[in-house]
């Protein structure tokens, strides 16, 4: 049955039209990166339609918006207002370059606390819910936004930064959290030290774990596990950057499907070396238009995340089983364009080795080694199985036999004492380059 809470297509187009033609308004001549972007372009000053938009209008890269902060320190020149409009820091967690700086003004932060808020509907988080964040506030934008958002529904919040695992999870269980919000590498952490406490944590109070950070919460075996391990807790994935503010959340009646947040985003999928759209089903890379975030920008922003195109509800189709009309990204984000490596010959992406160690199952934490040191690139995998498996050597075997099925490739996996490997809290860092 159709929702009429949710806005069709045309009306979503309308108001990211709107929106856009508001947005070139307030930038013309204030902020300028874009004034002189637009003038080196020649494109028109005005939008006439979306269509001409992503027709005509150059992109903004990553690169660029590097290349002007450190032109002109410390914040580049992408402010469309007077510092002292500016309230919030925040910069990105620097996993494939120097780190970018990123200020907000109160009306941008509020735009995206709003987003957020469509994010926990979507989750159906409520005011009675308590939301434990389980990261340390620093300065990567990370979950302050959820933070704000959940205290603008009414939950009871409940922050743990400065603590360790095992604390963490005695304020988590004393004060009967119900939303758990992490990455899903650490998730699986907690879950690991609650082991080593002797905490079961089927006896929590736990219902979703709202993950971001990875692409690990729309892998399939990845949910399983840590759904099991959390005594049946729904996983809800979300993906955002600190340079676009929150972006898609989890379709609560497809798994591994996300929605893009529309019409706060204009949304693209391009063919990654073209630049042109890609079909529905069809991979490519995510272009975001933040249309709400005046105060700092990006227009046409080539985001890096590789993702697939979803079949239900591209600009004309019908809605999806939720009834909602937006874009959907089938399998969420796969991973990073500039992360995939070529194995001879053989295109291969963290999102699918980590797919493969999930399935396989007894593995608490890996590392991959990526060696340059001879003609061809070649990978090695270490392994740390999980307390109680009977055998490393045989779980070593099943996991070369699931490379080379995969791939078709030889992946030597070796396996390494507990406690060997690094944990993580953020963003896991298990890809190791050798010369």
């Amino acid at each position: 049955m159709a929702d009429d809470s949710f806005p069709a297509r045309p009306a979503i187009a309308a108001s990211q039209l709107i929106q856009l033609r508001r947005l070139f308004t307030a930038l013309l001549p204030a902020n300028p990166f874009y004034t002189k972007k637009i003038s080196q372009a020649g494109v028109p000053a005005t939008v006439a339609s979306l269509h001409e938009f992503s027709e005509t209008f150059p992109f903004t890269t990553k690169q660029e918006i590097d290349e002007d902060q450190r032109a002109h320190p410390p914040y580049g020149t992408n402010l469309t207002f007077p510092l002292d409009r500016y309230t919030r820091f925040h910069q990105t967690s620097g996993t494939t370059g120097a780190p970018l700086r990123w200020l907000d003004t109160p009306e941008s932060w509020s735009w995206m606390v709003e987003s957020w808020t469509g994010i926990f509907r979507a989750a159906n988080v409520t005011a009675s819910d308590r939301v434990f964040f389980a990261f340390s506030f620093g300065p990567f934008i990370g979950f302050w936004l959820a933070y704000e958002a959940a205290q603008q529904i009414g939950c009871l919040c409940i922050p743990a930064g400065g603590l360790g695992s095992a604390a963490r999870l005695r304020v988590l269980i004393d004060n009967g959290a119900t939303i758990l919000c992490c990455t899903p590498t650490y998730a699986l952490r907690l879950a690991e030290v609650a082991a080593e406490e002797k905490i079961d944590l089927r006896d929590t109070r736990v219902k979703t774990i709202v993950v971001a950070g990875e692409p690990g919460g729309s892998i399939p075996a990845l949910r399983v596990r840590l759904e099991k391990l959390w005594g049946g807790a729904r996983v809800f994935d979300h993906h955002g950057m600190t340079e676009t503010g929150p972006v898609t959340h989890e379709c609560p009646d497809q798994p591994g499907v996300l929605h893009v947040l529309e019409p706060a985003y204009f949304a693209e999928v391009i063919d990654p070396a073209s630049g042109k759209p890609v079909e529905s089903g069809q991979k490519g890379e995510l272009v975001l238009t933040t249309l709400g975030r005046i105060g700092s920008p990006l227009l046409r922003y080539r985001t890096g995340d590789l993702v697939k195109r979803g079949t239900r509800n591209a600009e004309r189709g019908s809605p999806c089983t939720c009834s909602r009309h937006t874009l959907t990204l089938e399998g969420g984000i796969l991973g990073r364009v500039d992360d995939m490596i070529v194995v001879r010959g053989v295109n291969i992406f963290p999102g699918a080795v980590e797919d493969i160690m999930r399935v396989c199952g007894d593995v608490a934490e890996y590392r991959v080694m990526v060696s340059h040191a001879h003609a061809l690139t070649e990978l090695s995998v270490q392994i740390e199985p999980v307390p109680g498996c009977a055998d490393s050597l045989a779980l070593a075997s099943r996991l070369e036999r699931a490379f080379q099925d995969a791939f078709t490739l030889r992946v030597p996996v070796k396996p390494v004492p507990p406690g060997t490997l690094p944990r993580f809290e953020m963003k896991a860092k298990r890809w190791l380059n050798q010369s």
